[in-house]
């Protein structure tokens, strides 16, 4: 696997996220937004802004943690859909959107980006939400 420690989360990615852990190839993010169950992939390689420029091997554990990423967040939280993608429209740095959709939530059926007003979570929830993720999560792959 490729981490380098010249990694540097992206500036905007750090102003809305907060680490939940350290994969193998990604820190896991949890997206400040209270309007969905929404957690970011990035993978700890530096000047990747597309999933191609990674090495195969990486590719194949980015693949591997997002689908272990999607199981998790689908059974913690009971969606209808889960949306996955990587967009970097706004932020060029290489990260990947999990996002729990329900039928009828704020932005239902559309996409996310640019609908509704952001509303961060209080810290108590960020708490909360971080134990439930690792509760799972640690189960898996420690």
């Amino acid at each position: 696997m490729t981490t380098q420690t010249s990694f540097e989360l992206h500036e905007m990615l750090a102003a809305d996220t907060v680490l939940i852990k350290e994969l193998p190839l990604s820190n896991l993010m949890l997206m400040n937004n209270a309007n969905h169950p929404w957690c970011i992939l990035v993978p700890r390689v530096a000047d990747v802004n597309d999933v191609y420029q990674l090495d195969w091997q990486d590719q194949q554990q980015l693949l591997n943690e997002s689908s272990m990423l999607c199981e998790v967040m689908m059974q913690l939280f009971k969606g209808k859909k889960m949306n996955v993608a990587a967009l970097g429209n706004m932020c060029p740095q290489l990260h990947v959107h999990h996002i729990v959709r329900f039928e009828g939530d704020i932005d239902w059926p559309h996409p996310v980006w640019g609908r509704s007003s952001c509303v961060s979570y209080s810290s108590e929830k960020i708490t909360d939400i971080k134990a439930q993720l690792l509760s799972v999560i640690d189960t898996i792959i420690d």
